[in-house]
């Protein structure tokens, strides 16, 4: 029993050494984060462009069956899916003018 205690701490031991060899100090870690967010924004900026448009195209869709059936609330309808693709682009562009990106 005590040789499996021992080889357990040994085990222990290098595994908390593995760790600190691995390890980099805090303000590398946070320039790094902060590059790669920067780098993912613009494919994320193009994907909210993306679905804004695939979402008008929808609502498009939605907005023509209702008045060719002759619904009377096709103008809330519409407005709804025009305010949706508009807050998606907007919100884009306040996130890349508020960060400066």
């Amino acid at each position: 029993m005590k040789q499996w205690s021992k080889q357990l701490g040994l085990l222990l031991v290098m595994m908390v050494f593995g760790m600190m060899l691995y390890a980099q100090d805090g303000n590398a870690g946070i320039l790094e984060a902060n590059q790669k967010v920067r780098s993912y924004f613009v494919t994320g900026t193009q994907l909210m462009y993306a679905i804004g448009a695939i979402l008008g195209l929808i609502g498009a869709v939605k907005v023509y069956s209702k008045w060719n059936a002759g619904d009377h609330d096709t103008g809330k309808v519409a407005a709804a899916w025009f305010g949706s693709c508009v807050f998606l682009v907007v919100v884009v562009t306040v996130i890349r003018a508020f960060f400066g990106i």
